[in-house]
């Protein structure tokens, strides 16, 4: 990561009728010393003129001067104060904490008095943090960290940083907000997954790959710019000659499988809320699922039961064309984000689906009645092989009345949407609370691998 960014440059210095208004605003943050400075010099000036004393004149005068000179010195100093922040990381999954750093620079010819710092955060980022800063001498820098952590996934605003001032004296007070903002995403937590070796798929991972020739023949003869560790004997002259640089004939290039990861996110179909929900158990593991798939060569395309994310082709987020760890980035903060849906079936993902031949098809579904379970199932004819887990409502919930809140045992109903996705050819797992991603994910790979051998007995 880059280094602090610089400070924020100190205001230029307002206009006259800014100067006027800031100059109220000096007045008005006076301290209880302060107007009592001021009180007492306005009635030794009083006292002066009826007892005709002129030393007391100056005492009272000197009283009455020294609140307003500081708030008139404080007036100019908070726009020569600049301040930053920096976030270390940007991106953290859902239960980590990410430190924040707060840079202060006093960049005016003139020692600042106490300091205190202040940094807005939205409630489930903690309690707002306060640092008190003595003093900062002329060109002096001050940084302060904290540390801020949210257990529920989510984009949260950090700023406007405040700034209180005070003159040395304690005469004044002034707030000055900064005007800049930062964001700390909350991403879902992730799981490494064991290689498991799914039915259909075996073109995701490495040696099973297919590879095209490309659409030019043998050899494409669209030129690309050398790259170090190129064959020599592929350099292209006449393109070379043409463009003033070393140029190379294209091979053919490899086809990337698919997979697509499809995350039921209607509200209806979960049971409670929080972190230990099971729509957000689903949502973690489709992240793990997603990100393990793009370091094994997939190309992942993300969808939900409404078949589209805010982007992407046909409501898809496709990561075809990136780098694995821009797409990782993408899926993780759109995943950050990702909420109840209001719709009661899953027809659109459905849609999706209908309209080609998907490679890998990995499922997350909350409850299913007879209609979406049969929408489900006709979801596996359009790809190669189809892993679902299913987060039982009547598994997660709690009985009433169970000591501790025991949870309940799979209902029939969901007992019966297992067996009908099961016949239509999906590997299917009903997932019960607390059980690790990475355990489910070996056990549907060895579910597989049983049925792989079923049908190839069958067949014999």
């Amino acid at each position: 990561m880059a280094g602090p960014p610089p400070p924020a440059p100190a205001a230029p210095p307002p206009g006259p009728d800014a100067q006027a208004g800031g100059l109220r605003t000096a007045l008005a943050g006076t301290t209880t010393r302060g107007r009592s400075f001021l009180a007492a010099g306005l009635a030794a000036a009083a006292c002066s003129y009826i007892l005709g004393q002129p030393d007391l004149l100056r005492v009272g005068m000197l009283l009455a001067a020294l609140p307003l000179v500081c708030a008139a010195v404080l007036h100019r100093t908070r726009y020569r104060v600049g301040g930053s922040r920096r976030l270390s990381p940007a991106r953290v999954p859902a239960g980590s904490e990410a430190r924040v750093h707060l840079r202060l620079e006093n960049v005016s010819r003139l020692p600042t008095g106490l300091l205190m710092l202040q940094d807005r955060l939205p409630y489930v980022l903690g309690p707002r943090p306060r640092f008190v800063l003595d003093r900062v001498e002329p060109g002096g820098k001050r940084e302060v960290t904290y540390r801020v952590r949210s257990d529920l996934r989510g984009r949260y605003p950090l700023g406007p940083l405040q700034l209180r001032l005070s003159d040395p004296f304690g005469m004044c007070e002034m707030t000055r907000s900064f005007s800049a903002y930062d964001t700390l995403t909350v991403v879902p937590r992730t799981e490494a997954l064991a290689p498991v070796r799914l039915a259909g798929e075996a073109t995701g991972y490495g040696d099973g790959r297919h590879r095209t020739l490309a659409l030019a023949g043998e050899d494409d003869v669209i030129p690309r710019g050398y790259r170090h560790g190129d064959d020599l004997r592929r350099v292209h002259w006449r393109s070379t000659a043409k463009y003033g640089e070393l140029m190379v004939r294209r091979e053919e290039q490899p086809q990337r499988a698919g997979c697509t990861v499809l995350l039921d996110t209607r509200r209806d179909a979960y049971t409670g809320s929080g972190p230990d929900s099971p729509f957000e158990w689903a949502v973690s593991g489709a992240a793990s699922v997603a990100l393990h798939m793009l370091e094994r060569g997939y190309t992942v395309r993300l969808l939900t039961d409404g078949g589209e994310l805010g982007t992407g082709v046909d409501g898809a987020l496709n990561t075809r064309g990136g780098e694995s760890a821009d797409a990782a980035g993408i899926l993780l903060d759109t995943l950050a984000v990702i909420d109840h849906s209001e719709r009661d079936t899953v027809s659109a993902a459905y849609d999706v689906l209908r309209g080609g031949h998907e490679g890998l098809l990995v499922a997350f579904f909350g409850d299913l009645d007879e209609e979406q379970a049969a929408l489900a199932a006709r979801m596996r004819q359009r790809t190669a092989a189809a892993v679902a887990f299913v987060t039982d409502p009547a598994v997660w919930a709690p009985r009433p009345g169970a000591p501790g809140g025991a949870y309940g045992t799979a209902g029939a109903a969901g007992a019966d949407r297992v067996r009908q996705l099961r016949e239509a050819g999906w590997t299917v797992l009903s997932v019960p609370p607390g059980t690790a991603m990475g355990d489910v994910w070996r056990e549907a790979g060895d579910q597989a691998g049983q049925l792989a051998a079923a049908a190839r007995g069958g067949e014999g």
